[in-house]
C-alpha cells in the first residue's frame, strides 16, 4: 500500500503558510502548497494539530474535537483540503 512506502511531509500549519495575510499560517496556506509538496516527491501530509485548543502546549491540548483553531480556518478549509 502507498501509505507503507510513501513519503509524508510533517506540517505545522502556524508556521507552514500564511493564506490571509495575518501572519499565522492556515489550512488555506497548507492547501496552496499542495502541488510544491507533491513536486518533491511527497505522496501526503501529516498535519500537526489543527483542532481547537487553549494552546498550552502547541495545540496538542485539545479541547473540542469538532471544531478547528480559528487562526487556522474552519470546517470548509479543511474540506478545501481534504479535497486535494
Amino acid at each position: 500500500d502507498w501509505w507503507e512506502h510513501g513519503n509524508f511531509y510533517q506540517v505545522y500549519p502556524r508556521s507552514f503558510k500564511d493564506s490571509d495575510g495575518d501572519g499565522i499560517g492556515d489550512l488555506d496556506g497548507v492547501t496552496e502548497k499542495l502541488k510544491y509538496l507533491k513536486d518533491i516527491g511527497m505522496d501526503g501530509v501529516w498535519l500537526s494539530p489543527i483542532f481547537s485548543s487553549p494552546m498550552a502546549d502547541f495545540g496538542y491540548d485539545i479541547s473540542n474535537f469538532r471544531e478547528i483553531q480559528t487562526e487556522y480556518g474552519d470546517l470548509d478549509a479543511f474540506q478545501r483540503l481534504s479535497d486535494k
